[in-house]
C-alpha cells in the first residue's frame, strides 16, 4: 500500500515503500525522456530552464570538442573520497599552520584546479556514499543511516549506479577502499557495477576501534574482553564478533576475505597493513585502467584517516590519531597524483577529491582534529556535518586556481559525471534524480551552478532547508515557520544567533519548499533497502563468521 507523506512545519519523516519499476535503465533511454527531479529544481527550472538550454548548447560543443581531441573518447575520471574531515582542513596553506597537519599535496590539488567552496554532502558516511553512487538522496533508497555490525541490508540492486551508467558508456570500473553500503550480496560493489572491487564489508568502527589497541588508546571502551573481567557476563553474543573484514571481488564472481585466518584476532597491525595494500591497490588499478583503450573510472576511499590508536613516532606537529593519519594521507594522495603524472595521464583525466562528511566530534581534542569555521560535525545536520572540502582538476577544460561559491551537493556528481562522460542517456527516468547537472559550472566557473538548495536529513528525518545564504532548522511539530530558526550562514557560520528578522520573511518560502519536496516524494515514495542473508557470495567465510550469521538468523 502506498504510504502518504505527512508534512508539518516541523520535521519531516517520510516512510519508506515498496515500489518496484520495471526496467530499471537496464537499456539506453531516450535523449527525450526528461529526468525525474525533485519539485524544487522544477522550480528553477520553470524560471531558468531557457537560459540552461542555450548554456547546454555550449556546454554539448565543448565537450564534443575534447572528445573529438581525445580520440573520440570522453576523460577518465578518478574520484577520491576521504572520511569525516571538516571543511578548511584540507587544501589550504593557511590552515596548515593552524591545525599543525600538513596537506602539501591536496594544497597543490586545489591549485591546479577548483575549490568548491560550499559543496554539501550527508551527515554521515553511508548516506554520502549512497547519494554520490545513485544521485539520490538516500532516504529514496532506503539508506538512513550507518551500520555497524551484522544487519542484513545494503543498498537494493534495484538502484542505477554511477559505474552502472558508465559501463554502458563503456568505462571500465574499479573500486579500492572503504565501501560501507551493506552486508548483502547485492550491494558488494562488484555487483554495483564495478569490474573489480577490494573493499571492507563493515567500517572503521570494526577495524580500527574494536580492538585491543584502541581500547588501550581508551577511545573504545569496553569491548575488548581484556578491559573487563566479564564475570557476570551471561550473553556470549552481546559484543558483534566473527565480522568478515576485507574482501576482493570481480563482477559475476564470488568474494574472497584478504588477511585473516580463522580464530585469528583482528589487530590495529591488519587494519594499518589494510590500509597500505588498499594504497598499493589503486595505484595498481591506475596502471592496469591506463593500458585499456576505453576511459575508466577509478573511486578511492581510503579509510584513513579514521584510526583510533597512536604510532610509535607522529609524523605531524599536530599528532592526534586522525590528524597524523591524514597527513600520512596527503602523501599517499600525492603518490597517486604522481602516477597519474608517470602515466601520460595528467590532461585527460578528470580528478576529484572531496570528504564525505564533518569530523568525528565524538573525538574532537584527542583525535587532531576539529569543528574550525562551522559547527557540528559527523551525523550532524548542522554545516560542520555537512559542508566538506572539495576540489576537481581537469587540465585545460577546468580553470587552474578558480574557485566557486556556488551550492553544490554531492549528488550533483553523478549526473555531472554522466554527462562528462557522454552517458546521460543511461540515467535511469522511473524515478526521482536529485542531483543536479553541473558542467556548466565546472566548464563555466563561478555563478553557473543550477541549485541554491539544499534539503538536509538526518536519517529520515528532514532536519534543516538551505536556501542561497539562509538556513532553516526544521521547528517541532505545531511551531510555525515563521517562528522557526533560521540563520544566515554567511553571518553565522556556526549557527548559534537565529534571528526573527529572517524568519518572518522567509518562512512561508521555506514551507513551500518543503511542500514540493514532499510532493515529490508523494508521486514517487521512496524505493525499499535492500534485504537478504549477510556474506552471501563469499567463498571463504572462516567458521566465526558462519557461527555470527547462524545466530543473526536464527532471531530474524
Amino acid at each position: 500500500m502506498k504510504k502518504r507523506s505527512k508534512l508539518d512545519i516541523g520535521w519531516l519523516r517520510i516512510g519508506a515503500v515498496v515500489l518496484f519499476a520495471s526496467g530499471l535503465a537496464s537499456s539506453k533511454a531516450s535523449a527525450t525522456d526528461d529526468i525525474v527531479r525533485d519539485g524544487e529544481y522544477n522550480f528553477l527550472a520553470a524560471q531558468h530552464g531557457d537560459v540552461w538550454a542555450e548554456q547546454d548548447k555550449s556546454i554539448d560543443a565543448k565537450l564534443a570538442e575534447y572528445r573529438e581531441q581525445n580520440g573520440g573518447k570522453p576523460p577518465n575520471i578518478l574520484y577520491i573520497l576521504i572520511d569525516d574531515v571538516s571543511f578548511g582542513q584540507m587544501g589550504n596553506r593557511a590552515m596548515n599552520y593552524v591545525t599543525g597537519i600538513d596537506t602539501q599535496h591536496v594544497n597543490k590539488l586545489a591549485q591546479e584546479g577548483m575549490s568548491l567552496m560550499r559543496m554539501y554532502t550527508e551527515p554521515s558516511c553511508t548516506p554520502t556514499r549512497t547519494a554520490f553512487l545513485t544521485g539520490r538522496h538516500p532516504v529514496r533508497a532506503g539508506v538512513e543511516e550507518v551500520k555497524v555490525a551484522l544487519v542484513g541490508e545494503g543498498l537494493a540492486s534495484e538502484e542505477v549506479t554511477l559505474p552502472e551508467v558508465l559501463k554502458q558508456a563503456g568505462y571500465n570500473t574499479s573500486h579500492v577502499g572503504k565501501w560501507h553500503q551493506g552486508d548483502i550480496e547485492q550491494s558488494y560493489p562488484h555487483n554495483q557495477g564495478f569490474d573489480w572491487a577490494a573493499f571492507p564489508v563493515h567500517q572503521q568502527v570494526q577495524l580500527s576501534l574494536m580492538t585491543r589497541e584502541a581500547m588501550q588508546a581508551n577511545n573504545m571502551l569496553g569491548f575488548h574482553p581484556s578491559g573487563q573481567s566479564n564475570e557476570f557476563h551471561i550473553d556470549q553474543r552481546f559484543r558483534p564478533y566473527g565480522l568478515v573484514t576485507g574482501l576482493e571481488g570481480e563482477a559475476g564472481g564470488t568474494a574472497k576475505e584478504i588477511d585473516l585466518q580463522p580464530g585469528e584476532e583482528w589487530t590495529q597491525a591488519h587494519y594499518e597493513r589494510m590500509n597500505e595494500r588498499y594504497q598499493a591497490q589503486v595505484l595498481e588499478q591506475l596502471e592496469n585502467l591506463s593500458q585499456k583503450d576505453d576511459p575508466f573510472f577509478l573511486q578511492y576511499w581510503p579509510l584513513y584517516p579514521l584510526n583510533f590508536a597512536y604510532p610509535e613516532q607522529a609524523i605531524s606537529r599536530n599528532g592526534g590519531f586522525h590528524a597524523d593519519k591524514l597527513q600520512l594521507l596527503d602523501t599517499w594522495i600525492g603518490e597517486l597524483l604522481a602516477k597519474v603524472d608517470e602515466l601520460g595521464l595528467r590532461e585527460d583525466t578528470v580528478v576529484m577529491l572531496m570528504a564525505d562528511n564533518g569530523l568525528m566530534y565524538h573525538y574532537e581534542g584527542t583525535s587532531g582534529l576539529s569543528q574550525l569555521i562551522y559547527r557540528g560535525g559527523k551525523t550532524q545536520h548542522l554545516e560542520g556535518g555537512v559542508r566538506t572540502d572539495a576540489f576537481i582538476r581537469w587540465p585545460g577544460v577546468i580553470e587552474a586556481g578558480s574557485a566557486a561559491g556556488d551550492i553544490v551537493h554531492v549528488s550533483d556528481m553523478f549526473t555531472t559525471f554522466a554527462r562528462i562522460a557522454n552517458a546521460t542517456d543511461y540515467i535511469p527516468r522511473d524515478r526521482v534524480i536529485d542531483g543536479v547537472d553541473q558542467t556548466a559550472l565546472l566548464l563555466e566557473g563561478e555563478g553557473n551552478s543550477r541549485r541554491d538548495y539544499v534539503y538536509v536529513y538526518e536519517g529520515p528525518v528532514l532536519r534543516s532547508i538551505v536556501k542561497q545564504e539562509f538556513k532553516m532548522h526544521m521547528p517541532a511539530p505545531g511551531v510555525p515557520g515563521a517562528a522557526a530558526p533560521v540563520f544566515n550562514i554567511l553571518r553565522d557560520p556556526r549557527e548559534e544567533n537565529p534571528q526573527i528578522g529572517n524568519a518572518l520573511w522567509s518562512g512561508a518560502s521555506f514551507q513551500d519548499m518543503a511542500k514540493r519536496h514532499a510532493l515529490t516524494i508523494e508521486k514517487h515514495p521512496h524505493l525499499p533497502l535492500g534485504k537478504g542473508k549477510p556474506y552471501e557470495g563469499i567463498e571463504n567465510l572462516r567458521p566465526e563468521s558462519i557461527e555470527t550469521r547462524e545466530v543473526f538468523d536464527s532471531w530474524h
